[in-house]
């Protein structure tokens, strides 16, 4: 393994409460849980090494900001092993749901017993910086083989997938989760206009999430809001909040982001109470399958 891995922050330690109060039920639908490594070993061929942030730690982020339910999405330092997702859903104890990194060689029964253990999507990373890539014929064996779980689709992608795969995304059978914000920073990005199309078709959903990341390459906080707010008026009950917890692309001292000032951007993008709590509670409870209220 290269020795020269560039090891990634932890999270602020000290999350803000936010300006507003979220409501009962909140979920964030995209964090991380990374080991801790002695549990749940970080794999080889990763790109990165970032400290441990088990799910505990997230816990008690999520009770400052006002958190009560989370979709874990397995981070690659762990590539195709679930066990440390797995181990936190029943540490969730109910609140928790997985979402798992698209396997081509997993067979339907090993897709079967992730589903028993409460993973309830798949998720593509299409992002060569990242580590990832697209292959088509990987995205249909993997559609195919979730298809009877009737798990959503999750994709991590540049701008310019949106515009050049649109008629890709219409087609798929189930449905689709576009995270943060497409990486479309502002109404004036030419991938605007697609990812506007997309929202108009019923099974597209999108994550509200990575302002942060969009902000780390230039965006403005200033086009962001009309970007969120435009993309809620679009599909209101198909878009969900994440914080992408606990931040693992950021290597620069300075940069980290607070969650508890991201959960208030949510304040900035739908000022209105009622489109908050579809957000919010509302619409990740009737994708991921949660009851209609937390215990």
């Amino acid at each position: 393994m290269d020795q020269k891995l560039r090891v990634t922050l932890p999270p602020d330690p000290n999350p803000r409460k936010p300006r507003f109060d979220p409501p009962p039920g909140t979920c964030d639908t995209h964090f991380h849980v990374f080991g801790p490594p002695h549990l749940f070993p970080y794999v080889e061929s990763r790109r990165y090494t970032p400290p441990a942030a088990p799910i505990e730690h997230f816990f008690g982020m999520a009770a400052i900001v006002g958190i009560e339910r989370g979709i874990m999405v397995q981070p690659q330092v762990h590539r195709w092993d679930s066990a440390s997702t797995l181990d936190a859903i029943a540490k969730g104890e109910g609140r928790l749901i997985g979402m798992v990194h698209a396997n081509p060689d997993q067979t339907e029964a090993e897709y079967r017993k992730l589903h028993a253990g409460g993973v309830r999507g798949v998720r593509f990373n299409t992002i060569e910086r990242t580590g990832g890539g697209f292959d088509e014929a990987r995205l249909q064996r993997v559609i195919s083989q979730v298809a009877p779980l009737a798990w959503p689709i999750d994709l991590h992608i540049e701008a310019d997938f949106l515009e050049r795969h649109a008629e890709l995304i219409r087609r798929i059978p189930l449905p689709v989760v576009i995270d943060h914000f497409g990486n479309v920073p502002s109404r004036a990005h030419p991938a605007f206009k697609s990812l506007h199309d997309l929202l108009g078709e019923q099974h597209v959903w999108l994550k509200i999430s990575g302002a942060d990341r969009l902000m780390s390459r230039g965006a403005r906080y200033e086009e962001i809001v009309p970007l969120a707010r435009a993309v809620i008026a679009r599909a209101p009950e198909r878009i969900i909040w994440g914080t992408d917890w606990p931040h693992s692309n950021l290597f620069k001292h300075g940069t980290m982001p607070n969650d508890g000032d991201l959960m208030s951007m949510v304040l900035d993008f739908a000022p209105e109470a009622e489109v908050r709590q579809k957000i919010l509670v509302d619409n990740p409870a009737r994708l991921f399958g949660f009851p209609a209220r937390a215990s």
